[in-house]
């Protein structure tokens, strides 16, 4: 937990692009992005998928878990909610109150692990909105436990996860043809560097059986629609060219029973 909090803190002092506000949203964008997905002038709005999950959310209590850097908290204070923010980051929750300010709303932040989310009440939250973050706990069920805990009756947890099967591949190993798969699919965690992060595979047992074993019904599973965008100048090693090669992201969307 040290380590990739200290790493994350590291992405925001370099400007990673996960960690920097959106600060050019307009509300009419995000509302033609939840009824035609695919026609937005808005690329960054692309990643909170499915579109819908941000349909009737005004003066709704939706908590952005692990989801700091002043972005999906932005979308859904400026169509209504009421947002909370969780993230373990002090740099990713200083985004969210710069954001904030930039558009004249409340938000309320707080440092904590996603896995350790008692301070807030229990049956307090409509929708939990949670990014691709689970990659950086060991179990994702203590996660899920949380995030039953805290939503309503009826509530809605959206979560992404990163795909087990193209977990560790490095985007450098692209060899001409393709992207190498060189670790074997039983190895579940890898430390990038001394100082890098420590990430962790999920398989597909964990991820849905967790969700069921905490009470939630899935409603819905999204991949990323990344591999259909238009990168055709993208210098293969980027993030960009490897999208269209690798279903890097799905999104769950589950309703607590």
């Amino acid at each position: 937990t040290s380590r990739n909090k200290d790493w994350w803190e590291k992405m925001v002092k370099e400007g990673c692009g996960f960690t920097r506000p959106w600060l050019d949203l307009e509300k009419n964008e995000i509302q033609q992005y939840i009824h035609n997905p695919q026609g937005t002038p808005n690329e960054q709005l692309g990643p909170m998928f499915p579109a819908d999950i941000l349909s009737n959310v005004d003066g709704k209590d939706v908590l952005c878990l692990a989801s700091g850097g002043g972005q999906q908290s932005a979308v859904f204070s400026l169509l209504g909610a009421r947002v909370t923010v969780v993230d373990l980051s002090a740099g990713q929750l200083n985004g969210d109150r710069d954001a904030a300010d930039h558009y004249g709303y409340q938000v309320t932040t707080i440092q904590a692990d996603m896995r350790d989310i008692s301070c807030l009440a229990d049956d307090s939250f409509d929708l939990v909105y949670q990014a691709p973050s689970m990659s950086y706990i060991p179990a994702v069920r203590e996660v899920y436990a949380e995030v039953a805990r805290v939503l309503r009756t009826g509530g809605r947890y959206r979560v992404a996860h990163t795909n087990p099967a193209v977990e560790f591949i490095e985007m450098e190993s692209w060899d001409g043809e393709g992207y190498r798969i060189s670790l074997p699919y039983a190895l579940r965690q890898v430390e990038y560097g001394e100082e890098g992060s420590i990430q962790f595979r999920h398989y597909l047992g964990d991820i849905f059986n967790g969700l069921l074993g905490e009470g939630f019904s899935i409603q819905s599973v999204q991949e990323a629609p990344y591999h259909f965008q238009e990168a055709s100048d993208a210098s293969p090693g980027t993030w960009q060219h490897s999208q269209l090669y690798l279903p890097w992201i799905f999104a769950i969307v589950a309703k607590k029973l």
